[in-house]
């Protein structure tokens, strides 16, 4: 156990190292979405393109574990929706509060973090989850949530404005340039993979100090605002179904599968449950931001699922690896 949390610590003392940056003014507020644009724009579009393109494309079309991860997302979704709704929960608040369920941190956090665990062999299945969570998972959270809306086109609204937002998202056609380049057998030209090479190599330390730079944020704007108290039962739950029951439902329902007959590699399911155990992606408190949700919870659970992840996650580690 000594041993997972040496590798471990690092990456959650950099989320600790943005947050307390934050907090304490040493990195002014307007810089975060700087540093938020170099990864979202550069380091972490070069770091999936190189997973991509050096990632046997068997392993990047691997439809068992599309599957297994979809089903578990979609079961993830509902359940936190069906848990979550009451007087003052709506449709909107539930909705991206299932997000931050369903959706683990896997490309700021997960990346860098499982390779430095298992080795470049988790790219493929990682991959797979990012492209359901960003695509799928995402698209049926922010047009769930327009079910509040009182007028009759909120729905097609957001959901034009989700698939627009995917559209101008880097990460996805990173990955998709990274499976033709694979696919293919194709490389860049020698200056220019070098570049797009150093910067992957930016994204691991930019991405985990970034992350806590931007749960402080959200929890600074959020005091701003003279926001009412949110009542512990609200966003810890929720938090708690990320670390807990995520992976659980993974590794049961992938687990199933290959007792089935289902050729999912034991690996893949490993990587799969680790992904699950990651905390709440925190470019989801963004979206909850721009849909009127409300922010300040869905930061909360974000910033509570990250703390605890520092053992829930090197506890699942030590369990199943």
């Amino acid at each position: 156990m000594l041993d997972i949390f040496t590798v471990t610590f690092p990456f959650f003392a950099l989320v600790l190292c943005g947050y307390v940056a934050a907090r304490r003014s040493m990195l002014p507020l307007e810089a975060i979405s700087g540093l938020n644009g170099f990864v979202l724009f550069f380091s972490l579009p070069c770091m999936l393109y190189r997973f991509g393109a050096t990632t046997p494309i068997a392993q990047l079309l691997d439809i068992s574990v599309f599957f297994t991860w979809l089903i578990c997302a979609l079961t993830m979704v509902c359940f936190t929706i069906a848990a979550s709704m009451n007087q003052r929960i709506g449709w909107n608040d539930a909705s991206f509060g299932a997000l931050v369920a369903a959706f683990p941190n896997t490309g700021f956090m997960g990346v860098p973090l499982l390779i430095a665990l298992l080795g470049g062999q988790v790219a493929g299945p990682m991959i797979i989850t990012i492209v359901v969570d960003m695509v799928i998972t995402t698209s049926l959270c922010v047009g769930l949530s327009r079910l509040d809306a009182a007028d009759t086109h909120g729905m097609g609204v957001a959901m034009r404005n989700a698939l627009k937002g995917m559209l101008f998202n880097p990460m996805p056609w990173a990955i998709v340039g990274g499976v033709v380049a694979s696919a293919l057998h194709l490389s860049l030209l020698g200056p220019v993979e070098k570049t797009v090479w150093l910067l992957a190599d930016t994204a691991s330390p930019t991405a985990l100090f970034t992350i806590g730079a931007v749960l402080a944020r959200s929890q600074m704007l959020a005091a701003l605002h003279d926001h009412p108290p949110i009542p512990l039962r609200d966003y810890v739950p929720v938090a708690m179904l990320k670390l807990f029951l995520h992976p659980v439902l993974v590794l049961l329902v992938g687990s199933t599968a290959i007792r089935l007959g289902v050729p999912l590699e034991r690996s893949a399911l490993t990587v799969m449950v680790l992904v699950a155990a990651l905390p709440s992606a925190s470019n989801v408190s963004l979206l909850a931001e721009r849909f009127g949700a409300d922010n300040g919870r869905i930061a909360r659970i974000i910033l509570v699922s990250t703390a605890a992840a520092f053992l829930t996650f090197s506890g699942v580690v030590h369990l199943v690896v």
